[in-house]
């Protein structure tokens, strides 16, 4: 993991990286409500932007179109000030800009093992589905982004150990210990 060289409130961005289901959408609103910042939601900002979901994007343009979308809109929600909580998409990790880009913020990565997050996704149609085994998906995607992600974390947290409230309580706890 990488170290956050100092938190400081309200000027550090605070990205929430996982794979699909981890809970980074609930993670990042419990972030912000907690500290008063604006959310920044990668399934959001491609909707505003595109007018279409990151599944109707995967399908119309193909994953790698997606994905650099999925890279510029991180990369342009970490220049906001105030500094926003941004919920990053998974595929953000795979990119090398947005990699550099997590560097000035504080990065939470959310881990669970991949049944709990493919059950998630069942209840979510706005995720593209790349194989029709969720699980065996999300295998082979953690398995291929597991380093990138624990590369750019500060913190990392397992989602199917606690409910979202005590896994983002436990957050603010962690960045409160970084500030100097």
């Amino acid at each position: 993991m990488k170290r956050l060289l100092t938190y400081v409130p309200g000027e550090t961005p605070i990205v929430v990286v996982g794979l699909m289901g981890a809970g980074k959408t609930t993670i990042a609103n419990l972030l912000a409500t907690a500290l008063d910042r604006r959310v920044r939601d990668s399934d959001e900002d491609l909707s505003e932007r595109y007018g279409m979901t990151a599944a109707e994007i995967a399908a119309r343009h193909g994953a790698d179109i997606l994905h650099d979308r999925e890279a510029a809109l991180l990369c342009s929600a970490l220049t906001e000030r105030p500094a926003p909580v941004i919920a990053a998409a998974a595929s953000t990790v795979e990119n090398a800009k947005a990699r550099k880009a997590m560097e000035s913020a504080a990065v939470v990565f959310l881990d669970g093992p991949p049944e709990v997050l493919a059950q998630r996704m069942l209840s979510s149609g706005h995720r593209p589905h790349y194989k029709d085994d969720l699980k065996l998906m999300l295998i082979e995607q953690r398995a291929r982004r597991l380093p990138a992600f624990q590369a750019v974390a500060d913190f990392a947290f397992d989602v199917s150990a606690s409910p979202p409230e005590r896994i983002a309580a436990s957050i603010l706890t962690a960045l409160e210990g970084d500030r100097p």
